[in-house]
């Protein structure tokens, strides 16, 4: 038998969202779940992890590597990481934990200039997302928000339905996404309004922002209704069938891949922001804050609205 996913060879084991390396066969990490311990340990993208408990992940398959991550909470895994470009290793220790997954949280936030900003951070595309967004806008369209703020970043996805509808909730038309194989185009998701706000827009992104986060990001920039800061996403945007074979063992089978509106191939590629700014280790706390430059370009961007200046005066 076979089943259709929204993109190639990758797993949530709860606090990990993790990635097989088709060239060198390394577990790689797409991006921590937020509030996981993995996050608190400050585990960032693109890490590699060379060994959990001192087997080798070059010699486990995805779902191997995944059932060694996971276990009985309070229980702890041994983690070798490397960072991307070094060749140092550091051993990490993580205790084992029940982490409960709220996709939103939102804040309006006051900037220096008295301008009302909404902040809401999407952590990944889960059932409740859409709904969670659209509640979020409408309680800080009342608290007087004359922009947004949408955090994507260390997003690495989840349900593509997710990722369409959020993207209809911030467009009043155009199209979301494409899927094309080798012939062509093979179909496209519309927006059709009406969205919930015309309020400027700017999306946070980052190297951890992968697969329906990419879809949605590549779709408000494409549409010219948000502008996009931070660092390039990860690139992840294939389309594979999976069989189950007689011996156990399964194959999967790239059959098409996704395309922003612009027909720009998002996978390997990712989706580049229109104001590039480098990242600096953060936690929970210093999220969002003046310790946040990504944040504080972001900030920057909406005072340049016009939207929001006609606004102030």
């Amino acid at each position: 038998r076979s089943m259709q996913t929204n993109t190639a060879c990758q797993l949530i084991v709860g606090w990990l969202h993790i990635t097989k390396d088709d060239e060198s066969g390394w577990l790689r990490v797409i991006a921590p779940i937020a509030g996981s311990p993995a996050d608190q340990a400050g585990i960032p993208p693109q890490d590699r992890v060379i060994t959990i408990d001192g087997v080798e992940t070059l010699t486990l398959s995805l779902d191997e590597a995944a059932a060694s991550l996971r276990g009985r909470p309070g229980s702890q895994v041994s983690l070798t990481l490397r960072r991307v470009d070094q060749a140092d290793l550091r051993q990490v220790q993580l205790r084992r934990d029940r982490v409960t997954l709220n996709p939103v949280a939102a804040s309006l936030k006051l900037t220096d200039g008295g301008q009302r900003v909404g902040y809401l951070r999407l952590s990944q595309f889960n059932s409740n997302a859409t709904e969670a967004i659209a509640q979020a806008v409408a309680s800080l369209a009342k608290q007087g928000a004359q922009g947004y703020i949408l955090d994507l970043r260390n997003n690495p996805g989840g349900l593509l339905q997710a990722g369409i509808d959020i993207a209809r909730l911030w467009l009043p038309q155009g199209t979301i996404v494409y899927t094309v194989n080798r012939q062509g185009i093979l179909d496209s998701f519309e927006a059709y309004g009406p969205s919930l706000t015309d309020a400027p827009l700017v999306v946070l992104v980052n190297e951890g922002t992968a697969s329906a986060s990419e879809i949605l990001a590549g779709a408000l920039q494409d549409n010219h209704r948000a502008v996009l800061v931070g660092g390039v996403t990860f690139g992840k945007g294939l389309i594979q069938s999976l069989f189950d074979l007689s011996d156990g063992a399964g194959l999967a089978v790239t059959v098409a891949r996704y395309e922003a509106p612009d027909h720009h191939d998002i996978n390997q590629q990712g989706i580049h922001p229109d104001r590039l700014v480098s990242s600096v280790p953060l936690s929970p706390d210093t999220l969002a804050t003046e310790a946040d430059p990504q944040y504080q370009a972001a900030l920057e961007v909406l005072g340049q609205s016009e939207a929001i200046l006609a606004q102030a005066s």
